[in-house]
């Protein structure tokens, strides 16, 4: 394995403990996954200390686990690539002082890595990038679209400014009394009905590639306490179907639009919500017939937070020469951009 870069990644932003081995920034050699969805349902969501705990409990478990399944040592590693941030604090301080933890022991070179960055490079896992190009991220905090002129270099040019879609998704399914998390199942849901009922579209300035759901949000609730006072009945299917087209029309719109404008060579989809079986479909139809443009979407598990995605932009960050010391610290507001 002497030729080959081998990275080891370590991801804890939120509520999956991760930890996965990446040899030459692309091919997968473990990837392992502890997820929390279980102890969050009761509370409808994240609980941050609950959160904390778990990743204490299961970080070593999972690290041994991906090295062995990968079948590495410690020697045979040439750098640890964690998520520095954004994320939850007490989430993220575990990640990171498990990996400064290792890099001291073994001395490894330490890389922290930005989250959005990481599900950005999730798409390289599937094949090399091609640039220009642009990403559109769909999590739960966060809706943006970014221009790559090259690797590890990122230009937000259009963010949201309220809700991140994933978000608006979870308050939706809440007011359909639906469990966490609820994008899967509003996803479900919008393909049992049709788009009958008219919600809004925030499309903001004519030149504006931001994003805002707030407002559709709202319309969902109110839509819902209006039928509800009329002793009226709207059916859920329905109202998950047009809740989901509108959240569509405006992404993809947008991602056209400014994929056109910068002239890119690829569109990547990432982030959790890059799941959902409409936004994908959407996408794919839209791209289909544009000539000069290649459409990459990741395989569902790789759109939701995991340690091979910290591991794949880790590998550039250390191509490029990137180094943390020990002083590293969770940061939950780290800009991608910086």
């Amino acid at each position: 394995m002497s030729n080959d870069q081998i990275i080891m990644g370590i991801e804890t932003s939120c509520d999956e403990t991760a930890v996965a081995i990446v040899r030459n920034g692309r091919e997968i050699l473990s990837n392992v996954v502890a997820s929390q969805i279980e102890s969050h349902k009761r509370f409808g969501g994240v609980v941050p200390e609950i959160a904390s705990r778990h990743h204490v409990e299961e970080i070593t478990i999972v690290l041994e686990e991906a090295m062995k399944q990968a079948n590495v040592t410690f020697e045979d590693i040439d750098a640890i690539a964690v998520t520095e941030g954004p994320g939850l604090v007490g989430a993220l301080l575990i990640g990171v002082n498990a990996a400064k933890a290792v890099a001291f022991a073994h001395n490894i070179p330490l890389v922290g890595v930005h989250h959005i960055a990481g599900h950005i490079y999730a798409n390289r896992l599937i094949e090399e990038l091609e640039f220009p190009l642009l990403s559109l991220v769909v999590s739960g905090g966060h809706t943006e679209l970014v221009y790559m002129e090259e690797h590890g270099t990122f230009q937000v040019i259009g963010e949201t400014r309220d809700d991140a879609a994933g978000e608006a998704y979870d308050k939706v399914a809440r007011t359909l009394n639906l469990p966490y998390p609820g994008g899967p199942h509003i996803d479900r849901l919008a393909h049992e009905g049709e788009p009958t009922i008219s919600l809004p579209r925030a499309w903001l300035e004519e030149d504006s590639y931001d994003f805002s759901f707030s407002g559709l949000k709202s319309a969902v609730i109110n839509t819902l306490h209006n039928a509800e006072q009329r002793g009226e009945i709207i059916e859920p299917e329905n109202l998950a179907a047009s809740f989901q087209a509108s959240v569509i029309d405006v992404l993809v719109t947008k991602t056209v639009k400014a994929a056109k404008e910068y002239k890119v060579k690829e569109v990547l989809l990432a982030g959790g919500v890059a799941a959902n079986k409409g936004l994908r479909y959407a996408l794919e139809n839209r791209f289909s017939d544009m000539e000069g443009v290649k459409l990459i979407i990741p395989p569902l598990s790789l759109c939701t937070d995991n340690a091979a995605m910290i591991a794949a932009i880790g590998s550039i960050m250390y191509e490029k020469g990137k180094r943390s010391t020990l002083a590293l610290n969770a940061n939950p507001g780290l800009d991608i951009e910086k």
